[in-house]
């Protein structure tokens, strides 16, 4: 046992020594506090360039309209960043040389054909430089309304009494065991959390198990472990290099752990003060501007601040009701049981080949369930506690990822975590045994091309 130790120190100080390892472990969890933070931020994010849009209207002979005859005049409204142009009375090649100019980013052409049309219709749009989704939604949505009311007043249907027909319906989800409690609900921020979660457990166990093997092949490639194997046997040779590298993927999550949370708790405290000074300046005029511009003021600019840091406050009251106790618990337990279950066998992989490109043949079958797992954790936030995620969340191979993603959503039943943890546990003790017989006979063995016919006669050799 203290030879395994020995192999797991010096794996584990070996890595942990590298710059790649220490830039990665303050560069995670910058990239993580973002993901957390900037989601709210992007959703109120519109580009600040301003873009100015020619209209034009033609009639069904495609000749341009008078300003007075115009039926889609002032109808697409102007945005903060966005300038609509009614031209009036002008041909298209008229248009298009004034577009050469420069003098416009992009030309509409509204046909009168447009009035009498079906289900569908189209309207050419010239432009400068690809237009964004936003700029073709706001424009699309605009006549789609203006087209809409205008079937209405043609076939002598009130738009008020339409209007007043409908109701939108929405529902305010509250979890069965806290209603009580009332707050706010938490879904979207546990679905992020279990992506997260789930896509890490992949990630780490992809990451640190191809670790494993190329640090395997390397030793054997090199000569090395006929000196090695001289001192220790082949199972604390490989037991020690799975958990030393192990040891480094935890070390480098915890890291990641408290480095994150101490940057999201700053930048709350940055966008409290920050939503505190809004609120201040919408009751406090200040002394250089008068009444009227403090209320232009506030109707302009501090609604739209307000509302980007009421999202974010959102966010940050929806992860206090998250147990996160339980999920790093769960985290923890299942990225070290799923990667000694995969790097025990990338760990043969290593030992069986004997170069890098040998290696692939046997990956594929072993990356197929990782696959398998990361789509399934997918299908397991549109429904967590269906037959799909719960079979799969129990399964030895994808269980590491589709649990993670049910966890954050509430505590699955005890039977179903019970039967995933004992399979898991059962599972890599299977499979270091297997990897185990590999190991020691395919670490020694140079200039053999190994196929799985031979792999199953290694695992069938006694002694």
């Amino acid at each position: 046992m203290n030879k395994i130790f020995l192999i797991v120190a010096r794996e584990y100080i070996t890595r942990v020594r590298k710059k790649s390892f220490i830039l990665m472990t303050f560069l995670g969890p910058v990239l993580f506090a973002a993901l957390i933070i900037l989601p709210g931020r992007l959703t109120t994010l519109e580009d600040g360039e301003l873009i100015t849009i020619a209209v034009v209207e033609y009639d069904n002979y495609g000749r341009p309209v008078p300003d007075s005859l115009q039926f889609f005049r002032d109808v697409i409204p102007d945005k903060e960043n966005m300038k609509f142009v009614y031209l009036n009375n002008m041909r298209l090649q008229d248009v298009l040389k004034t577009y050469d100019a420069g003098a416009y980013d992009g030309i509409l052409f509204l046909g009168q054909q447009m009035m009498s049309a079906g289900r569908e219709s189209y309207a050419d749009f010239y432009y400068r430089k690809p237009p964004s989704l936003g700029l073709e939604m706001h424009i699309s949505k605009a006549l789609e309304k203006h087209l809409f009311n205008n079937k209405l007043i043609v076939n002598n249907i009130p738009v008020d009494d339409l209007q007043s027909f409908e109701t939108r319906v929405s529902l305010k989800r509250i979890d069965w065991k806290n209603w009580q409690k009332g707050g706010e609900d938490a879904t979207d921020v546990k679905r992020w959390i279990g992506y997260t979660s789930g896509f890490l457990i992949y990630l780490f166990i992809f990451m640190f198990g191809a670790q494993v093997m190329r640090g395997v092949l390397e030793e054997k490639t090199s000569r090395i472990v006929e000196v090695i194997i001289s001192s220790v046997t082949p199972f604390q040779l490989m037991m020690g290099k799975i958990v030393g590298i192990g040891l480094t993927g935890l070390t480098q999550f915890v890291a990641w752990l408290v480095l994150t949370f101490g940057i999201s708790a700053v930048a709350q405290q940055v966008i409290l003060q920050d939503s505190a000074v809004n609120k201040t300046e919408q009751v406090a005029p200040t002394d250089v501007m008068d009444a009227a511009q403090v209320h232009t003021h506030t109707q302009t600019h501090t609604p739209d601040k307000q509302a980007k840091n009421d999202g974010l406050n959102s966010i940050f009251r929806q992860l206090k009701q998250v147990n996160f106790f339980l999920i790093i618990g769960a985290f923890i337990f299942y990225f070290l049981g799923g990667y000694i279950l995969y790097g025990s066998l990338f760990a043969a992989i290593g030992a069986a080949a004997d170069n890098e490109t040998d290696t692939q043949q046997f990956m594929f079958p072993i990356i197929i369930p990782l696959i398998i797992g990361l789509l399934i954790m997918v299908n397991t936030f549109l429904n967590p506690s269906g037959k799909l995620a719960v079979w799969f969340s129990i399964i030895p191979l994808t269980s590491p990822i589709v649990m993670m993603a049910r966890i954050p959503f509430g505590i699955p039943p005890f039977a179903q975590i019970l039967t995933s943890v004992v399979l898991l546990v059962l599972t890599f003790l299977a499979t270091t045994w297997l990897a185990a017989k590999v190991y020691r006979t395919g670490i020694l063995m140079y200039g053999k091309k190994v196929s799985y016919k031979e792999l199953w006669k290694w695992i069938r050799y006694k002694g």
